[in-house]
């Protein structure tokens, strides 16, 4: 058997989201007085700051945590979030929803996929956005929880939220050091490796100080300090297919309008944020720095503001792409150090989630564990090249003719795994696919059928059901939505109602 009691010591290098959620999650599992937790970071090394956007599976990770909504959105200063607007991205001046939740509702059993495409092709149906709960109450300002009756349309909503991620990081460090966890504040210089198994011993600080563990979380940033300069694993680069390579940064002032969704609009070398908090808005451009100028992306973004900027514009460098493996001999790549996908779809914090979510199920049983690790690496891959895929598909389905950077995206090479998906889309309307995770057949339709691709057909399963049954469903699906529309409260009174939750 095992020996469970090699991993006594559990060492976290970096704070910052990725840090503070890896301790949190940590304290789930592992008593103070039997398993050190220890998170080393630096006052002189800064955090990037990024994810202030989310998606649904957040709720889960907080209420895993035992973490009351209403305590968390007042300390992080959230909003909540039903989708994600995309303005600009299949040619300018055309915007579409991609919201979460569930669009219209099964027809004798079947998806309502196939049944819309059909009636479209008859020229009935409105279009597939109005059949979504979650777009309807988006583009209208209201919110609403999901209910837990199968039967209520409000069943079909999804929500996530907008928060300050350097308030969030700092609520998870309260919520770590007050179940156990052990903060050192250091400059690491070193990381010792053993010369039998190959792993790490000990970690050295400036101050000439040292801290010895049995595992190690690297959560040190771009910097990779764990998993790139000292265990050498190689960075995988996809700038070929997705060549943005920088952001700027600028809060401004708090909104009127709090909407509760983000927005990404596209502009010549990238896209513009904007993110609504209760305190402030985060707005950003994502760039690729071939096409254009730091100095004129910031002055591209501060034009766009709606209200004063509160900051200077902070510029961010990034590559996109993955480590080769996240998990080599007793050392663990979490958030940026294992590897960056820019935040368009909003998955900054999902990934650290994800990572921690799927360590849970082959956590180490003993200080190197290769089995595990394999496991891991290999589902830890898929998931980033799933949404690697995704996000490529928004920038080379485009209709932004003679814009350099969107003409090189329109006719570049995808991979393989990505032009498949646009093949069954196009030749059938499916989007239902291998390895899906986070973004499933709701969202992949919704994107696709907003960046402008059109179904030739449908599933021939549900050509049998009855024309008039068919479109008697739609219109009661829609009238359904529209009801449970008038019936949901604006956003800023649920903001209200959930502060005093």
């Amino acid at each position: 058997m095992p020996d469970h009691s090699e991993i006594k010591r559990l060492v976290i290098v970096g704070g910052g989201t990725a840090g503070w959620m890896t301790a949190a999650f940590l304290t789930r599992f592992f008593s103070p007085h039997q398993t050190t937790i220890t998170l080393i970071e630096s006052a002189d090394i800064s955090t990037v700051g990024v994810g202030e956007a989310t998606i649904p599976p957040i709720r889960a990770f907080n209420h895993s945590l035992g973490i009351d909504e209403a305590e968390f959105m007042r300390a992080t200063q959230a909003t909540f979030k039903l989708g994600i607007e995309f303005c600009g991205w299949r040619e300018p001046g055309h915007s579409y929803m991609h919201p979460f939740g569930y669009t219209g509702a099964k027809i004798n059993g079947h998806s309502f996929h196939p049944f819309w495409i059909r009636a479209r092709q008859m020229g009935q149906g409105h279009a597939f956005a109005d059949y979504s709960l979650n777009t309807l109450a988006a583009y209208a300002g209201k919110f609403d929880w999901p209910s837990a009756d199968p039967a209520s349309p409000k069943s079909t909503l999804a929500y996530a939220y907008h928060f300050d991620a350097g308030l969030y990081a700092a609520y998870m460090r309260r919520l770590s050091e007050s179940r156990g966890v052990q903060r050192l504040e250091a400059t690491i210089t070193k990381a010792k490796r053993n010369v039998e198994d190959g792993g790490i011993d000990t970690l050295c600080f400036s101050d000439g100080r040292e801290v010895a563990g049995d595992f190690f979380f690297d959560c040190s940033g771009f910097r990779a300090l764990l998993i790139g300069e000292a265990m050498n694993v190689p960075f995988e680069d996809w700038s070929n297919h997705l060549p943005a390579n920088r952001a700027v940064a600028i809060p401004s002032g708090r909104s009127e309008d709090i909407k509760p969704y983000t927005q990404s609009t596209a502009q010549s070398a990238g896209w513009h944020w904007r993110i609504p908090l209760q305190h402030r808005t985060g707005n950003g451009y994502v760039y690729a720095s071939d096409f254009i100028s730091d100095e004129a992306a910031a002055a591209s973004l501060i034009q766009a503001l709606d209200t004063p900027p509160r900051a200077d514009p902070r510029v961010l460098k990034f590559t996109t792409g993955r480590r080769q493996a996240f998990w080599v001999k007793n050392c663990l790549a979490i958030g940026l150090s294992g590897g960056f996908l820019e935040p368009l779809e909003s998955t900054s914090i999902h990934l650290i989630q994800n990572a921690l979510t799927r360590l849970s199920t082959v956590f180490p049983t003993r200080r190197i564990d290769g089995v595990s690790a394999r496991l891991y690496n290999r589902v830890m891959s898929e998931e980033f090249e799933t949404i690697r895929d995704f996000l490529i598909f928004h920038y080379h389905v485009n209709g932004r003719h003679g814009e350099p950077m969107w003409d090189y995206l329109r006719h570049m090479s995808i991979p393989p795994s990505l032009a498949e998906k646009i093949d069954l889309f196009c030749e059938r309307g499916l989007t239902s696919f291998p390895n899906q995770t986070v973004f499933q057949e709701e969202n992949w339709m919704s994107v696709m059928l907003g960046q402008g691709l059109v179904p030739q057909t449908f599933d021939p399963l549900v050509g049998g059901v009855p024309e008039a049954g068919m479109l008697a469903a739609l219109k009661q699906i829609h009238q359904t939505c529209l009801q449970a529309l008038s019936e949901m409260p604006a956003h800023t009174v649920a903001l209200k109602t959930a502060q005093r939750t």
